[in-house]
């Protein structure tokens, strides 16, 4: 009998093509998609993961506080999808 570790708190299927894909592919950006998120969330209740911030921001405004942290979090990000993760946001 195989050991079968079912502690895995991350259960979405890691596709970036097709319907119902959960993450966007290198080219457009990388990252999840928005279905990928409503499905992280009713898997895992009361999460607070939201969409990248990708516009342009009010300096000092919460979305910008929020993508000065992605980006200093993010800054050895040095993969093909860590890059396109960090253009997304505009790095």
């Amino acid at each position: 009998m195989a050991y079968e570790q079912n502690n895995n708190p991350f259960k979405l299927r890691k596709t970036t093509k097709g319907k119902g894909r959960n993450f966007l592919s290198v080219k457009e950006g990388a990252g999840m998609t928005e279905a990928g998120r409503k499905a992280y969330k009713r898997e895992n209740p009361g999460s607070t993961l939201s969409a990248p911030v990708t516009g342009k921001v009010k300096p000092g405004s919460k979305a910008a506080k929020r993508r000065k942290s992605f980006c200093a979090r993010s800054k050895g990000w040095t993969g093909e999808r860590g890059k396109a993760a960090r253009a997304r946001w505009k790095c």
